[in-house]
């Protein structure tokens, strides 16, 4: 797709987006039933070149989602169970020993992270030193061993699903492996009727046929898009502001950050809601972000980067309570 130089061929570009955007989430909507937000949480991440976190008990379709969704897509697509006794060369790959016409040399054997999509399934029963292994690829698109750096495939794009930290069995992701999702999304329960349709679909022999709608060109053409997509400077102070007040004793923290939070959001935090909000301005017609965007996506993009304190854990606050707070309380104009 050629970068657009003008009104009309920008204009193009946004339908474009739009139409491909509403056909993967159409495809998805064949063999998913409900979780609309989730699934556009997802395709989010994807066309803003993020990675996502799913959280949910067992059994509510988290890997359902990801595995349509790769089928939706013409890219590569692996999937790793992680499990306490997996280790960090049974992801990135391995250096062996392989003799060739009498010659010993050592070779490089790829692991499942050299993909496009890798659906890192219960990503929190592995051992931190596992859970690790990713933080490289993630961040830098690239595994590096025995000193010799391999790039990874474009696109390129990390699904993690996880059970709650209550449940046995499960060791917290640390915060700077949080702090690489773009998104972190919630999977709730179905509700009467989505609980029907899905028996309707899954115990009368019923087959869904997704069809691969957008290849990866496509995908990287569309996250450039979204990369030159306008923000006004009062849009991107009110991200910018927001992220500010998840600090303690920062100058825009309410009372209730100051009280109960331990550790903030980071930098990635305002990328995360400025992309965000490009992609939405983009999936809704539009070639320039609004404030309502920002809000839109503030609780994904900011529920995983907030640590709180010992005292707001002890009254059974949550991160997405801070936040709502937050929204709630901020001007949407910085004080003259």
């Amino acid at each position: 797709m050629p970068q657009p130089n003008t009104i009309e061929e920008a204009q193009a570009a946004v339908e474009q987006f739009r139409a491909d955007f509403a056909n993967v989430r159409s495809q998805i909507a064949k063999a998913v039933v409900g979780h609309e937000d989730v699934v556009e949480g997802v395709l989010m991440c994807l066309f803003t070149n993020g990675h996502c976190l799913l959280e949910g008990v067992p059994g509510l379709g988290k890997t359902l989602l990801v595995r349509s969704l790769s089928r939706a897509l013409s890219l590569e697509f692996r999937r790793v169970q992680f499990t306490p006794d997996l280790m960090p060369a049974d992801i990135t790959g391995t250096t062996v020993v392989r003799e060739t016409g009498g010659a010993k040399q050592f070779v490089f054997e790829r692991g499942p992270v050299f993909t496009q999509i890798l659906l890192a399934d219960e990503i929190n029963r592995a051992t931190p030193k596992t859970q690790s292994a990713l933080l490289e690829a993630m961040q830098e698109r690239s595994v590096t061993v025995g000193g010799t750096t391999h790039a990874l495939p474009a696109p390129f794009f990390v699904m993690a699903t996880q059970n709650p930290i209550e449940q046995e069995g499960v060791y917290p992701l640390p915060e700077a492996q949080l702090d690489r999702f773009f998104f972190k999304l919630t999977v709730g329960y179905s509700s009467r009727e989505e609980l029907a349709e899905i028996l309707r679909r899954t115990t009368t022999g019923h087959t869904p046929e997704i069809q691969r709608v957008l290849t990866g060109e496509r995908i990287l053409a569309h996250q450039a898009l979204v990369q030159r997509v306008a923000i006004a400077d009062h849009v991107q102070d009110f991200a910018v502001r927001l992220v500010l007040a998840t600090h303690p004793k920062g100058p825009f923290a309410p009372p209730q950050v100051n009280r109960f939070v331990r550790v903030g959001a980071s930098p990635r935090a305002a990328q995360a809601l400025v992309l965000g909000g490009k992609c939405r301005a983009l999936e809704s017609g539009r070639a320039n972000v609004s404030v309502e965007d920002i809000k839109a996506i503030a609780l994904p993009a900011l529920r995983h980067r907030i640590i709180l304190n010992f005292e707001g854990e002890a009254e059974g606050l949550t991160s997405d309570a801070i936040i709502e707070n937050i929204l709630g309380t901020l001007p949407l104009q910085a004080a003259a």
